[in-house]
């Protein structure tokens, strides 16, 4: 039920247990209290709060994520969230429920997706899609090979063995470098870390391409909808199993 609910756009999959824990959901007029209760789109008939419930229209979105916004619908702390950048029609508050693919920490930029396919979203963020993700570091050291090998040979880190699938050098200067850093996995603040073990600081960290799409000149704050043909290309790298070598 809560899959369902979730794959038709209404509400994230947490957000629909919560209501049928609830009661609020009546499926084939019968309320149903469990999460996992099987459901046939094209037969069951679902209604939250007493309204029928129907396949929301897909929304796929582009957004440069500031620095210092979080990737949450609210903070308890009144910090900007990446929904104050969404047309107001489609904001926290809007009946239409939108959310992050993935994550971006608060003190990281760039390109953010934003959709209410969470199916969709989940083959974007899932490790076996092997898409890459391309970020701009700048450090406050200046990098040379040795630095560039090691994040390239992987670092153990909290246990945790972290590793760029590339990393090369954009420019450097005489206090701190640009770093060019690919993943095609994503772990828990990965590339802080990597250079946490390195002793080096992070001064910004922006992500510039999910596979094909770029962030192109995307301003900061400013979000606009995935094109067609964009989504088609995430798609097709999606169903390959990745970004080329």
């Amino acid at each position: 039920m809560a899959r369902a609910l979730s794959k038709l756009g209404v509400c994230s999959r947490s957000q629909a247990s919560e209501w049928i824990a609830a009661g609020r959901v009546r499926l084939s007029g019968a309320v149903t209290r469990n999460p996992e209760a099987p459901v046939r789109l094209r037969s069951d008939h679902i209604e939250v709060d007493g309204q029928p419930i129907a396949a929301k229209d897909k929304i796929y979105l582009v957004l440069n994520k500031n620095r210092g916004v979080v990737t949450t619908a609210s903070d308890e702390h009144g910090r900007p969230t990446v929904y104050d950048s969404l047309p107001a029609s489609l904001s926290a508050t809007a009946s239409q429920w939108i959310a992050p693919v993935g994550r971006l920490d608060k003190a990281s930029e760039g390109l953010l997706l934003m959709t209410n396919d969470s199916e969709w979203a989940a083959r974007v963020t899932s490790p076996e899609s092997h898409l890459d993700k391309i970020y701009h570091v700048q450090v406050n050291a200046v990098a040379g090979e040795t630095m560039l090998d090691t994040l390239r040979r992987g670092i153990e880190n909290r246990r945790e063995f972290l590793q760029a699938k590339r990393a090369s050098l954009l420019r450097c200067g005489e206090k701190n470098s640009w770093i060019e850093i690919v993943l095609d996995e994503g772990k828990n603040r990965q590339i802080r870390r990597m250079f946490e073990s390195l002793e080096v600081e992070v001064l910004r960290l922006i992500r510039v391409s999910i596979g094909p799409l770029a962030l192109g000149d995307l301003k900061p704050g400013a979000a606009r909808g995935l094109a067609p043909q964009e989504k088609s290309l995430l798609d097709r790298e999606l169903a390959e199993g990745g970004s080329p070598q």
